[in-house]
């Protein structure tokens, strides 16, 4: 993992380790995801959806610019939509060495929510980890 994905990844637990209980960390998440733009109605297409999700969920990848991908999302349910954002902040603008490098469940129990995901919601985080890894080419 490079010096800068380390960085970021310590970034994003320190502005969760400022919050206080899990509540807040949701509320964060959720904040993350209403940031977030929004996909376009033809972004929502059945091509874009990412299969294994109980709320829909949508993934773009832009053009790669050099070796680094770009994606998008968006969710029709909140929180979710905030993990989206959590993914998309870790992997977005990385290349396919940071892409397999990074493990989004570790970062997720050192910002406190790991253990706070339903097994729904659980499921859904590991569909987008799997079509992240998959677009850039990595194995899972």
């Amino acid at each position: 993992m490079t010096p800068d994905v380390k960085a970021d990844i310590d970034e994003l637990v320190e502005e969760f380790d400022f919050l206080g209980d899990w509540e807040e960390r949701y509320r964060y998440l959720i904040d993350l995801g209403q940031a977030m733009p929004a996909l376009s109605d033809d972004e929502k297409s059945e091509d874009n959806r990412v299969k294994g999700c109980t709320s829909r969920v949508w993934l773009v990848i832009d053009d790669a610019a050099g070796d680094a991908f770009r994606f998008r999302a968006d969710s029709d349910a909140h929180i979710v939509k905030g993990l989206a954002a959590l993914l998309i902040r870790l992997y977005s603008g990385r290349g396919k060495d940071d892409i397999a490098a990074i493990d989004p469940r570790e970062v997720l129990t050192r910002i406190g929510l790991a253990e706070h995901l339903s097994p729904q919601r659980s499921n859904g985080l590991n569909s987008m980890i799997a079509r992240i890894r998959k677009e850039a080419g990595v194995s899972t």
